[in-house]
């Protein structure tokens, strides 16, 4: 189907629909959409930045909305995990946007905040929890909420919860669940053999819709790389962001201390600066990333807890001042510009010590990122053995 208006969807979600503007569904909202109205159990395979979010929200609303209204309340009815309290509170802003025409309450618990304001949430009978697992878990515990009323549940990001270690806590909600019968959707970028296991534990005839392109960076990213010393990237960084063209340069490191530390050098120079880890506290986080989107900061230093998911426009640039250990963290990474076809550049420190993983990079890329120099600071690229590009003064 090629519109939104060709799909079953209440009038409040139409209304909502339009005033976002959107017209046609993603690719993975167009194969996904009737398979949940219809209450099967679905895998989702698709890259972030697709539209997964939509695809089973607006769905999830629909079936929701075709339930007696007179239905005396349970519990919530639809649970979905996310592996960061960014994604998780992106998640509820997009069912508020899509449901804001129908009664419909969300409750977001997240670690790293207070529990009063979650309780409330909880005490006014939401229909949606949205949650990082370890939260959720601490108020089944207390008995602020139950899981016995699911009848929805969403795994949202699979893989990245494998990644970060969730596995344990989300096979202990699984327990935690009624007994009833439930219709379970799982959104992955990948799907690896743990996630597949989970699938065929707890879904029944599930519909499979992969969608995945092959892994690439955005036709308009402009990439290139600096060879410098480790010692040295501080003062390249420093150098490179006072380029007027920075306007807005999110810069990933590898170690949240390093984070911090480049952090404090960059707000030493007077730029307009936040830093995103998971060691910060939430207000911290939201408050950086919230900044950083409306460009009251025009630098935002992360960790790779900001390389996937988030909906941040307008970026520029992207800077690897620690290299990633692999091909498909680079393209996240380097995925946060030249988004909704803008033009963009990615630019990546390489170290003596990254040349190994920097040579995979570019074979998975299938061909050679532009070398840069920029004066004293780096390493003539003639230095590195077998380099077959030339310099190019910046």
């Amino acid at each position: 189907m090629n519109s939104f208006s060709e799909y079953p969807f209440d009038e409040r979600i139409r209304k909502a629909i339009d005033d976002l503007g959107y017209t046609r569904p993603t690719s993975i909202q167009s194969r996904t959409f009737m398979p949940i109205i219809e209450g099967r159990d679905l895998i989702g395979i698709a890259q972030t930045g697709t539209g997964k979010t939509a695809a089973f929200v607006l769905p999830s609303l629909q079936r929701y909305l075709l339930r007696d209204p007179g239905e005396a309340y349970t519990g919530p009815r639809v649970l979905i995990l996310s592996p960061t309290r960014e994604l998780a509170a992106q998640v509820k802003e997009s069912i508020e946007e899509l449901a804001k025409y129908a009664e419909f309450r969300v409750a977001l618990l997240l670690g790293g905040v207070p529990y009063g304001k979650q309780v409330k949430a909880l005490q006014d009978d939401p229909e949606v929890i949205v949650a990082t697992p370890g939260r959720l878990i601490d108020h089944v515990q207390k008995r602020n909420t139950h899981l016995q009323a699911v009848d929805v549940f969403i795994l949202d990001e699979g893989d990245r919860m494998l990644d970060m270690g969730f596995m344990p806590a989300i096979r202990q909600i699984i327990g935690l669940l009624g007994k009833g019968p439930r219709q379970t959707l799982m959104f992955s970028a990948t799907f690896p053999e743990p996630i597949a296991r989970l699938a065929s534990r707890l879904m029944k005839d599930p519909v499979s819709v992969d969608v995945t392109p092959p892994v690439r960076t955005p036709e308009k990213i402009r990439q290139g790389a600096f060879y410098v010393e480790k010692m040295r990237k501080p003062r390249l960084l420093r150098e490179l962001l006072a380029l007027p063209n920075m306007t807005s340069v999110m810069v990933f490191c590898g170690m949240k201390v390093e984070a911090d530390f480049i952090y404090e050098v960059i707000s030493g120079d007077g730029f307009n600066v936040g830093v995103l880890h998971s060691d910060r506290d939430q207000k911290e986080r939201t408050r950086a990333l919230q900044a950083f989107r409306e460009g009251k900061y025009s630098i935002l230093i992360a960790t790779d807890i900001a390389a996937r998911g988030l909906d941040i426009k307008d970026v520029t640039h992207v800077i690897n001042y620690d290299l990633p250990n692999n091909f498909e963290d680079y393209v996240h990474r380097v995925g946060r510009t030249a988004r909704a076809e803008a033009d963009g550049e990615a630019l990546s420190f390489v170290t003596p010590g990254d040349l190994l993983t920097f040579n995979k990079i570019e074979a998975h890329l299938q061909r050679a990122i532009e070398r840069f120099d920029f004066g004293e600071v780096t390493i003539p690229w003639t230095q590195q053995a077998g380099a077959a590009q030339g310099r190019r003064g910046r």
